[in-house]
């Protein structure tokens, strides 16, 4: 076990708390059950990178003790399917600032150490003088997780919780998906499951694991939709920070500060100097207050903005952030009609306030069955295209009415409805019945949004909607508002992780050596 594995388990013990941020650690506990369920699926629909890491044999990895989590054992080979996950689901996630953390995915992960910036960027704790490889990181991560995953399926099964069909759907699709995408690699399963996960890994081990991946997330996620909240639990929380559930309304000018560079003679860039740089900034807080002068006496500021050149813009929903202009916006002093020049950096603001209020914006959620458009067999830009396309459209929509048909004649409910979904969506969302939860206004394509934030929607409505993917059955489930469903969400949260940290509480990991040299 690495010294920071051992300092996290004497945290726990002692109470102790992380020391990031709420906020941060409020994005991981977030993050955390998507993490690892996508994490530890998404490695069947990759293209094999390390097959000649491949052990040259399997009977080692499968029999080699790699874990043990409250007595029971997990060997190299499984240990590997949530080490390799891990590591896959962060690189990803990552990709566009890996370099940040120092991580050379090209390398041996054994000879690479965290540095400090990493270290901080993904809250670790290390003693003075400490070191971890992202070896050891990533052993930790898999070590967490399969602690985890396990102790949820043992309540679970204590629980008698039955398991969603929605569950053995997409094991299915996914070993199915797993297939085809070892068939596309030239490969059997076996040498694409080799070249992902490395030795020991079988179609069973694989698919084993994957099932209790689906089944935790299932049964997570039923807890977590469990917990509801008073209004009065809501006000509470959103007293303890009315920034992060309040929008204000404003305007404000642009006005640069900075200086212009210049070419030479030669053609190349010169730089402003110091002296034109402080000039620039003068010049733009000169106009900033003249135009300040002006509101003050009653002129509008997109007419100020206009005579002067200046970037205006009208916001009636901004939303908090720590920008100096966002800061000044929230103060609890702000009335309407406040106006003031602000700088930040070399970019100075005329700001006018005009109100603040909570987020009140509606957030609905839907269920909807995607019927995704036939393939057709004539190019873009050829002769008969647009007619082709037409006719896929129109059995698309052909198609839907006969779901939605289909639906109403039995006990048009929307639990049947979901079921419905789940057997003949092509969405992903088929695995939930079709369901979008907490969607905001403009998160869709157009003519999606437009249906489901119509005035007159209301709780069962059904119909059906043409999009560039296909046509879709709509049903409408119901709708909330906007600062009340983040503040449900931050206590369901936070309930949650207490709820899983008491799953895990007393629950007993270690790694074992003998089978850790088949892993990574």
């Amino acid at each position: 076990m690495s010294a920071s594995r051992e300092k996290q388990n004497r945290q726990a013990q002692a109470g102790q708390t992380n020391p990031k941020t709420a906020r941060e650690a409020q994005q991981r506990r977030e993050q955390k059950r998507s993490s690892i369920l996508y994490g530890l699926i998404a490695l069947a629909f990759v293209a094999v990178v390390i097959v000649s890491l491949v052990w040259r044999t399997d009977i080692i990895p499968r029999m080699s003790t790699a874990a043990v989590i409250d007595g029971e054992s997990y060997n190299a080979a499984e240990v590997n399917y949530y080490y390799q996950s891990a590591y896959r689901n962060f690189v990803n996630q990552n990709s566009y600032f890996i370099s940040y953390f120092g991580l050379d995915t090209s390398s041996s992960l054994k000879s690479q150490t965290v540095n400090e910036t990493a270290a901080a960027m993904l809250g670790l704790e290390l003693e003075e003088g400490e070191t971890q490889t992202w070896h050891d990181y990533f052993l930790d991560q898999a070590l967490n997780n399969m602690t985890v995953i396990q102790a949820s399926l043992k309540a679970a099964e204590a629980e008698g919780y039955a398991y969603p069909d929605g569950v053995q759907v997409q094991y299915e699709d996914s070993m199915s998906s797993l297939r085809s995408a070892a068939a596309a690699s030239g490969m059997s399963v076996s040498q694409y499951l080799k070249g992902n996960f490395g030795a020991g890994i079988t179609e069973k081990v694989y698919g084993d694991q994957l099932l209790r991946v689906l089944r935790y997330s299932a049964y997570a996620e039923s807890y977590q939709n469990s917990l509801v909240y008073s209004d009065s639990d809501l006000e509470a929380v959103y007293n303890e920070d009315r920034n992060s559930y309040d929008h204000v309304s404003y305007e404000n000018a642009t006005i640069s500060g900075a200086a212009e560079s210049t070419t030479d003679a030669d053609g190349n860039t010169v730089e402003p100097t110091e002296e034109e740089s402080a000039a620039a900034m003068e010049a733009a807080r000169a106009t900033a207050n003249e135009m300040l002068d002006a509101v003050e006496n009653g002129e509008a500021l997109e007419d100020l903005a206009e005579t002067h050149d200046t970037t205006y813009y009208n916001n009636e929903s901004g939303a908090y952030s720590t920008s100096v202009m966002s800061q000044w916006l929230f103060d609890d002093a702000r009335k309407d009609g406040d106006a003031a020049v602000l700088e930040d950096g070399s970019t100075v603001y005329v700001v006018v306030f005009h109100g603040r209020s909570r987020n009140e914006d509606p957030r609905i959620d839907i269920r909807h069955i995607l019927v995704s458009l036939g393939t057709g067999t004539i190019a873009e830009g050829e002769e008969g295209y647009e007619d082709e396309q037409a006719q896929l459209k129109a059995d698309a929509h052909a198609k839907a009415e006969e779901l939605l048909a289909q639906w109403q004649s039995g006990e048009a409910t929307e639990d049947s409805f979901g079921a419905l979904a789940m057997t003949e969506s092509a969405d992903d969302s088929k695995y939930d019945g079709g369901l979008y939860t907490n969607v905001y206004e403009g998160r869709m394509v157009t003519e999606f949004n437009d249906w489901c934030f119509d005035s007159a929607r209301k709780p069962g409505d059904t119909g059906i909607v043409d999009t560039q993917y296909g046509a879709h059955v709509m049903y409408f489930v119901g709708s909330g508002i906007a600062w009340k469903t983040q503040a449900s969400t931050v206590l369901q949260n936070e309930d949650y992780t207490e709820w899983e940290d008491s799953l895990v509480e007393g629950v007993s990991a270690e790694l074992r050596s003998g089978g850790l040299k088949f892993v990574g």
